[in-house]
This record gives C-alpha cells, structure tokens and sequence, in this order.
C-alpha cells in the first residue's frame, strides 16, 4: 500500500510515551510504509528504529509531576521564542512529509500544555489536501482533569479533527471508561488494539531464580530501589537484580551500588531486560504502561509499587485490576518501606503461578492493521457526516412545539449471531430501545436465550419464512396481491403462533411483512388472527388502518440496496431523517407516529455499522434515545383511545 505516515509525541516525565509511539512506527515501517517520528520531549536511548525517519524537535521536560511548567535540557523554564522553534519544525515537518495517516499521542486526551502546538499540526493537516487521516493513540489508562470543562474541551477536539482513537490496551484487563468519562459522541470512534509490545521477540522459556527489580526510565523510582536494596538483606537466600533507570543520576546510582548487599546486583537498565524477566521467580516494580506488557509477556509473579506521586492515579489502576486477575501483589506507594515490601515479596514467592490471562499484547500489528484499513475506507467509513440538516429540523420541531420520537427496527433475525451481538451491544451503549422482526420459522432457541436479559429488545413477526411468492420480473412480497387471502390468513395464524411459543414474552404480536410489502386487503385481518401492530416503510396512511391494529412505520434505511448494497450516501440519509421531521412539523404526516430507523444487522459492513452508531450518538447527545418498541406501540394505542374520546 506504501502510505506516508507521521507520528508525533512528546514525553516529559519517563519515556514510556516515546517507546510506545516507536515501537508503532516500527510496525508501520516493517508494513512497507514510509514513517517519521517526531519526538519533542528529552533525548532518549531508543531500539533500533530499523527504516524509520526521526525528528527531534527542542526538547521539553518537567520536574516531577509539574506538568504545567515546561523546561529546556538545561532544567530552565522555557521561553515563547523555543517554543515557536518547535512548531516551525514540526510543521514544516509535515509538510515535507505530506502524510497519509497523522498519529499524535496522547493529545487531546493529555498535553495539555502543548495545546497551540498541538492545535497548530491538527489545523494545518485539516488544510491539506488531500487531508490525512487523523488518529490520537493513547495507552489503556489515562488521568482525566478534575475540571469537567476540560475534558468536554478534549472530547470537542476529537470530534472536530479525528477519525478515530486507537486506545492501546484490552477492555478484558482496563477499559477506558474505568480511567476516562468517555463522551457517548466519540464512543462510535474509540479502537482498542490491544497492548503495544516494543519487544515483539519471542519470550525464553529458562529456569526462573531470584527477584529481578526495575524501576522505568526516570528518577521517580529512587524510593523503590533504596527500598528493594534494605529488602534485599532480609531475603538473602536467592539472588537479586536491580535494574536502575538511566533517568537516575550518576551520584544516586553509585550510591545506590555502594549501598547494596553482595548478593543483589544493581546496574544499569539493559537491553535484555526481557530475558531477565523471563527467568525470574519473581519482579518487583511500578505498574507503568510498558512494565505491564512485560509481565503480561513473561508470566512473572510480580509485587507492584504504583506511581502516585501527584495524585497520579494510572499506575494504581492498572495495579488493581493485574491484582484482581490474580498476577500481582500491591504496596501502596504510601506505604513503601523495608517490612512492607518484604511481606509483598514472600507472599509472592509463595503464590501459585496463575495461568496466563487472555489479554491481547498484539497492539502494534492491530494497530496498523486498524489505521490501514481506516485509510483505505476512509472515504466511506470516516469522512465528515454533516448533521447539520437534520439538527435544523429538529431544532425547528421544538420551535413549533412539534413532538419528534424515534424508535428503531432491524429485521431477519433468527439466532444469536455474532452480528447480532454487535448490534445488541451498540443498542445498550446507547440505552436504545430495538425492535427486532424474527423469521419465525428459521428462529433457533439461541435467539430466544439472547433476549431473555434485553430490557429494552423485543421480537415482532417478521413474516413466516420470508419467502417470495410474487411472480418473475415483480416485486418481491410474501404476503403481497398474489396470493390467495385465506392462505396468507392460515399462514399467519401459525406465524404468530410459533413465534410466541418460541419468545414468549419477549414477542409483540406486531405484524413486519418482508420487504415491507403487504396486500391492503390482507390487512384488516390481522386483528382477528391476533396482531395488534403493523409496521412497514414510509409515512403511514392513518394510525389505525384497521380498528384495533396500531401502524408505526420507518423511513430511513442507510443501506443503498439498488447500489453497493453497502452504506447509502450519508447526506441522503440525514436529509431522509430531516425530511420526516419536516413533513411532521408541517402537518404533512402524522406528528404522533415515530420516526423509524431500519436496519438489517446481519448484512452490515463496517461502513454501515460506523454510520449508525454516529447517528445513534449524535441523536444521544441531543437527548434523543430510540423508544422502546412496547412503550411505542402502546403509547400509540392510548392517543388512539384519547383522540377518539375514549
């Protein structure tokens, strides 16, 4: 494919971020892509970045966790000037580069500091042309600011300059709503990829002996290695490696050394810091991003000391939840001292090893998997949707006081598949009510089974067996004009009975004929055989074609059926949504009917799927949530009774 691709971080406390983004360029590298680094934080020792081009920009950095206050190399607060330089290059940077796919890390979820800088990268790329596709990548667990404005500001960039968020990390160990209050707008574009390994190398499998200690890149981890060092001489009998990060100064490492027992080695960080871990019995370290994925990666019995100086709270989390999944033991960091972490440690060496959990560490190949495949449907799947009509007409419909419901229909459901999983998991992201036509027929018990907990999920008939009985070259219709009435009668009869014998109570006698089509004679029967709804496409005629018998139509279809049989043009679909409100708001249909949104889940394509979560999430932040189809067609039924005076 040899796409261009550019991707900018800056770290400013350990080098984890810069890691991690290399370890993505990497993987893009390796995929035959053309990839830049653009680093803006301190110089920092990196692995080999094989075909990737670097860029330092003037470095930055903190002291501790004041990550309001940017310094230069020589520890002295920049200026205006310094900062204006590292924007020059980093856009001329781009330019030169003229990407495909613009990934900046953590921003706008984090770096806040280097918001214009940020800010600058993102405008020029939106000027583009062609525009990038734009990616934020960020770790599993992030520290939200406790100023609810902020994160409404962060969540406001999102929608204005991304196509999507790739969150490195697996929702079975973290999810990111355990560390951030994710905005039901950018749900539809959050990505989980799964951990990024910068140590893709297979793990060695050796006799594991003795207590490996690691402490990250930065000074912040002097307390635990004095610590492990005063531990040390109370567990003499195994031998004891201590790893002191490169971040720590000279003067405190040989102090460090000095003040070792003879059985506990301290050295520098090494390159084979894997293999090391590999053949421990046990680690002990803080409970950083990349740490993580080392013990996931060996399977090592660890005692972890989270970061939380500042009222960080990333470590602890991801602390928890490892020692939740039975693969760690915690020492608070308030708590840190020679008796507590050699209690820790002993009642590690005691643990029975855990297996592995099944957490994904594949996070750099699925993330550029991800942003392939992003790129090449961008044009469909992540191009700009303009709401902008429909919020018009809703807007306009709370001017003239005119009532505007949805609810939402999806048909030809027979058994518990994994499409209709994605579609039972999108309704309840959105607290969504769904209706959903059944082929009673084909239905299978798996189905039944899958809504028994679904509060909001009930079955309608959709049909008998969504067969076509209308002659060669005509429309297609199971119970159209081409069959006789007593036939399509009997037929349905059974239809509503097998139906109920298989969903019980989870089924509304609501009668969906396939393909919308169905005999104007046939349908006042369907009361007698026991209907009391009836929903096809388009505006309805009258609420009650029949007494008895409630009709709630859809009309809006994102599927181009005549076409790709893919995802129909997005502005078509929001003007058809548009429209609907329209008509109501002028008297042209029937403001008490909700407006439906149909879908078919089992022949979606991610195209379609992106496209209906959008919608759903746009009309979620106006306050707009689908109704539930019992409530609908009852509420239905009793502005019937009203408006006739009963």
């Amino acid at each position: 494919m040899g796409l261009r691709v550019l991707i900018a971080v800056t770290h400013l406390l350990g080098a984890g971020h810069l890691t991690r983004a290399a370890a993505l360029a990497r993987a893009f590298a390796r995929q035959g892509h053309g990839t830049t680094l653009v680093s803006g934080g301190s110089p920092a020792r990196l692995t080999d970045l094989e075909a990737v081009s670097f860029i330092q920009l003037p470095p930055v950095r903190t002291l501790g966790t004041d990550f309001k206050t940017l310094l230069g190399d020589d520890f002295e607060p920049i200026d205006a000037e310094y900062l204006e330089r590292r924007r020059t290059l980093l856009l001329d940077t781009l330019e030169s580069v003229r990407p495909d796919i613009l990934i900046t890390e953590l921003f706008p979820f984090g770096r806040r500091v280097l918001a214009d800088e940020f800010s600058a990268l993102l405008e020029a790329a939106h000027r583009a042309s062609p525009r990038p596709l734009v990616l934020c990548s960020i770790r599993d667990i992030l520290v939200p600011s406790s100023k609810a404005s902020r994160i409404a500001e962060a969540h406001e960039r999102v929608l204005r300059h991304y196509d999507a968020v790739l969150v490195h990390g697996d929702p079975e160990l973290a999810s990111l709503e355990a560390s951030w209050p994710v905005d039901e707008r950018i749900r539809p574009l959050i990505r989980y990829t799964g951990y990024v390994d910068e140590n893709e190398g297979a793990v060695p499998e050796i006799r594991r002996h003795g207590i490996v200690v690691s402490g990250g890149s930065s000074a912040a981890s002097l307390p635990l290695y004095r610590t492990a060092i005063a531990a040390a001489r109370d567990i003499t009998d195994r031998p004891w490696r201590i790893l002191v990060g490169r971040g720590v100064a000279e003067n405190d490492f040989h102090a460090l050394q000095q003040s070792a027992p003879a059985h506990a080695v301290v050295e520098r960080a090494r390159a084979d810091f894997r293999a090391l871990l590999a053949g421990a019995e046990l680690s002990v370290s803080q409970a950083g991003y990349n740490t993580t994925v080392d013990l996931l990666r060996c399977g090592v019995t660890s005692v972890l000391v989270p970061f939380e100086e500042g009222g960080e709270t990333e470590q602890r989390l991801r602390a928890e939840r490892l020692a939740a999944l039975g693969l760690a033991e915690i020492v608070p960091e308030a708590d840190l001292s020679r008796q507590n972490l050699v209690r820790a440690i002993r009642r590690g060496l005691a643990r029975t090893p855990s297996p592995p959990p099944a957490i994904s560490v594949d996070g750099a190949r699925r993330s550029v998997a991800l942003a392939e495949g992003l790129a090449l449907s961008r044009p469909a799947l992540h191009r700009a949707v303009d709401w902008s009509p429909l919020d018009r007409a809703l807007d306009r419909a709370v001017d003239q006081g005119c009532p505007v419901r949805f609810w939402w229909r999806d048909d030809d459901a027979v058994a518990d598949t994994p499409q209709l999983d994605r579609l039972l998991g999108l309704a309840r992201r959105y607290d969504a009510g769904l209706g959903l036509a059944v082929v009673p027929k084909t239905i299978e018990l798996s189905l039944a089974v899958r809504l028994a907990d679904e509060d909001k999920v009930f079955a309608l008939v959709h049909g008998w067996s969504h067969a076509n009985h209308a002659p060669a070259g005509e429309k297609k219709a199971e119970f159209g004009t081409h069959r006789a009435l007593d036939v399509m009668g009997s037929e349905a009869e059974q239809t509503l009975q097998v139906a109920r014998e298989r969903l019980g109570s989870k089924l509304l006698p609501v009668f969906v004929p396939p393909w919308n089509r169905i005999s104007c004679d046939f349908v006042p029967s369907l009361p007698s055989l026991g209907f009391r709804g009836l929903s096809t496409f388009t505006d309805r005629q009258a609420a009650h074609p029949v007494p008895g018998l409630v009709q709630i139509n859809t009309h809006v279809d994102p599927i181009d059926w005549h076409g790709t049989r893919s995802l129909a043009e997005p502005a078509l679909i929001a003007a058809g949504l548009a429209s609907a409100i329209e008509r109501r708001v002028a008297g042209l249909a029937d403001r008490d009917e909700p407006i439906g949104f149909l879908t078919h889940h089992l022949v979606h394509d991610d195209v379609i799927w992106s496209l209906c979560e959008r919608l759903i999430a746009h009309l979620a932040a106006r306050g707009i949530r689908f109704l539930c189809p019992d409530a609908c067609f009852a509420l239905e039924t009793r502005s019937h009774l009203r408006s006739n005076g009963i």
